[in-house]
């Protein structure tokens, strides 16, 4: 993250380095990038945008004079690539993993902190003096999380690697690492080689945000009372039902079906199972 820009119209955007380098949060890895998944980034966020897809944006790719290593198909076939970096830019780079980790190292008073300073900035129909400010933070990105998986869904969109660290607070799509559309419908599309298990398959992209966000709940807990507790946990539960409407009101737009039908999501339903078999 080098910094934050305002812009003519007042938009705060947070601007950030994809292959500079190493950084604290690198691990093993060289903190590098290369040009062919740089580009690819480019590109995809840019369409993801007018699609009408919450997103990060691309702002410039330079390329490198680095060489850097790399096992594309994770099959030890290890060779030279042209290096290359992304500016890339998003309203906030908080993700469900930022608070998941201090509450877990139980940096509880630096967790509220956080969390405050996410909601002042980014959530301002909450009031700060609002003592289930938390509560209301949840319950917002359960739904606008629901919304956007419905949304990649309407799009054939998959994101290769759904962990709590690619799922962001503000509930747009980010991290584009392996990614791929579907060219027709397949369930079990994977556009990760290394995913062999197929954790992460499109069809289970509604199924994996739930998880994600049971696990923003236990991060949580420490800062809510009994009562609010148990309604996170009933806001949760609603996960599910707000996910199917958002995605059944958006297949019933591309079929242009009007009104409301008690039939419409067996249609939807039966025409995939079609489109699958064809």
């Amino acid at each position: 993250l080098i910094g934050v820009y305002t812009n003519r119209h007042g938009e705060r955007w947070e601007l950030q380095l994809k292959g500079s380098g190493k950084t604290p949060y690198s691990r093993n890895g060289d903190g590098r990038a290369v040009l062919r998944s740089s580009v690819r980034e480019f590109l995809c966020s840019e369409a993801m945008h007018y699609l009408g897809i919450p997103t990060s944006r691309a702002a410039s790719l330079v390329v490198s004079d680095d060489d850097v290593w790399r096992d594309q198909f994770y099959n030890g076939n290890i060779q030279k690539e042209r290096g290359a970096i992304v500016l890339r830019l998003a309203k906030s780079w908080f993700r469900i993993g930022s608070l998941e980790i201090l509450s877990h190292s139980g940096e509880l008073d630096l967790l509220r902190r956080l969390l405050d300073f996410i909601i002042q900035e980014h959530f301002p129909s909450i009031a700060m003096n609002d003592s289930n400010r938390y509560l209301e933070f949840f319950s917002t990105v359960v739904s606008e999380t629901a919304n956007l998986i419905a949304l990649w869904m309407s799009v054939g969109f998959a994101h290769g690697v759904c962990n709590t660290d690619n799922f962001s607070l503000l509930s747009i799509t980010i991290d584009y690492g392996p990614f791929g559309f579907m060219d027709s419908y397949d369930p079990n599309f994977v556009p990760n080689t290394s995913d062999d298990e197929r954790r992460y398959k499109i069809g289970n992209q509604a199924s994996v945000g739930l998880f994600n966000l049971s696990k923003l709940l236990q991060a949580l807990k420490p800062l809510l009372d009994p009562r609010q507790k148990q309604l996170a946990s009933q806001v949760l539960e609603g996960y599910g039902e707000h996910y199917y409407s958002r995605f059944t009101e958006l297949f019933k737009k591309k079929l242009g079906l009007l009104g409301a039908n008690e039939n419409d999501n067996y249609l939807i339903a039966f025409l995939l199972k079609v489109s699958l078999l064809c």
